[in-house]
């Protein structure tokens, strides 16, 4: 029995595509479950398009994912030999034959035509290729491709349903049916599993596939096919690259985690057992199947794959969670952090050992990474963020809010300064002037914090020190008079 190997073939022209992850990861799955081999093929013969930028970032996004291939990436350019060798046999057998064809000159003959496309016009005229003509695939007028599919089932496609189309450009290029025919069989590929966007062209690869075989006199055995399904958004439209966010390092970016991620890129258009959403590595690999891939378009639901990834941020060793936050809070370790989400403090600020401290309490309230910084910054810069409106709201020019900052200026002084101290100090001024501890301690937080929300109030203040929390207590009664 010839070895199972499967591949992933991206072409190198955009950013990463969920929908390219999804299938990366599907091959990937399917190859560790069946001891198969998983091949990075990148499809670069489009020269105007390709870019070595989105090739490495499809090679680091896969490494970010954790799904290194096996081999690879093997460049389809590099593969140009075998598609000449084919394409010769192909014209010398007479399943290609060279077309000078302009699309006016087709659209002018076939103009009146109830059915659009090439009539055929070049298939007898016996033309000799040169730089004037591309070679077109001689398509059978009668039967029909069968498509066997393990999530779609059979599939069958009428082969007068097809025009001669294409296979090499008059510049010699050959196209992705003849060039992707051509790669699986070179390459020994068992099972192609690639998106249903793709299923169209299918047929096309059989029929070059089978004329490969008859031309040579040597059958390759068909590789099997699984189509995936589309992704679509919440209007139940296919993702669109440029109205939806359809870039893998854009999540990266967000401060996403690869595991949580993944599992959430294996739920669309599968499921594991059970009524089960969090599901690790190991029993991915373990219940991944094919045959139980959902045919139906599947909804790529960012609020669920945020929430996921709270929940896989709650589950990290607190160790490791502070690790994962460096980038975002220590500019010595943002290397890779996107301008937008660029560490706002300098890094003599920074202290790893009060980011410590602070750090259990922000893992129970983010769901990205990207929110830490925003939850601990009044620790790190010189003076507060301040929400004016919320120092307006909590502070004002007169009333109890200003009463409570005058009183603790004073009391703050003398009292143990940590958070259980802090905290039954806060509840006696409120009492002395019958105020309740949530109204007590608004102008405070925004005093000390410059936001109305954020980490617990005693805490942060026992971090940042009796010195720096009166100097901002008295800042604040200033910041609200402007």
């Amino acid at each position: 029995m010839a070895p199972l190997r499967v591949r992933f073939a991206p072409s190198p022209t955009g950013y990463f595509h969920v929908g390219s992850a999804r299938t990366s990861l599907f091959n990937w799955l399917f190859a560790r479950q069946q001891g198969a081999s998983f091949v990075l093929r990148i499809e670069d013969t489009d020269e105007e398009r390709s870019r070595s930028e989105w090739l490495d970032g499809i090679v680091e996004m896969m490494a970010w994912l954790g799904m290194e291939p096996d081999e690879g990436p093997v460049m389809q350019s590099s593969l140009r030999t075998h598609h000449e060798v084919v394409i010769d046999l192909l014209l010398s057998s007479g399943a290609l034959y060279p077309c000078d064809c302009s699309r006016d000159s087709i659209d002018a003959r076939t103009k009146d035509r109830e059915r659009p496309g090439y009539d055929g016009h070049c298939r007898d005229r016996g033309l000799e290729r040169d730089e004037n003509t591309a070679l077109r695939f001689r398509t059978p007028d009668s039967g029909e491709v069968v498509v066997e599919d393990l999530v779609r089932g059979t599939v069958t496609f009428a082969n007068d349903s097809f025009d001669d189309f294409v296979v090499v450009k008059s510049t010699g290029q050959p196209l992705f049916a003849l060039a992707n025919a051509v790669d699986d069989r070179e390459m020994g590929i068992s099972h192609v599993i690639r998106g249903e966007d793709l299923l169209p062209t299918t047929p096309k690869q059989l029929l070059i596939w089978q004329a490969i075989d008859e031309a040579s006199g040597a059958p390759v055995p068909l590789p099997i096919f699984a189509h995936l399904p589309m992704l679509v958004n919440e209007q139940r439209k296919k993702l669109s690259k440029r109205k939806d966010p359809v870039a893998v390092e854009l999540y990266r970016d967000q401060g996403f985690l690869p595991e949580a991620f993944r599992n959430y890129l294996a739920l669309l258009g599968w499921a594991p057992s059970g009524d089960r959403e969090k599901v690790s590595v190991a029993e991915l690999i373990a219940e991944f199947s094919l045959e139980a891939v959902n045919h139906a378009p599947a909804f790529f639901d960012v609020k669920k794959l945020t929430h996921l990834n709270g929940e896989y941020i709650r589950e990290l060793a607190l160790s490791d969670f502070i690790e994962r936050c460096l980038p975002w809070v220590d500019p010595e370790h943002a290397v890779w952090v996107p301008r937008e989400h660029e560490v706002p403090w300098p890094a003599e600020r920074f202290d790893a050992a009060r980011f410590s401290a602070i750090a259990p309490v922000i893992q129970e309230r983010v769901a990205l990474l990207s929110e830490v910084p925003a939850m601990v910054d009044f620790l790190f810069l010189e003076d507060p963020p301040w929400d004016v409106d919320a120092v307006h709201k909590a502070i004002g020019v007169a009333g109890p809010g200003r009463d409570v900052l005058q009183a603790a200026i004073t009391r703050f002084a003398d009292v143990a300064f940590d958070a259980e101290a802090l905290h039954a100090e806060l509840i006696s001024i409120g009492e002395s002037l019958e105020l309740n501890l949530r109204k007590a301690q608004a102008p405070i937080r925004v005093a000390v914090t410059g936001r109305s929300v954020g980490p617990p109030l005693f805490e942060s203040l026992a971090l940042l020190g009796r010195e720096e929390v009166i100097r901002r207590l008295e800042a604040s009664l200033l910041q609200a008079d402007h």
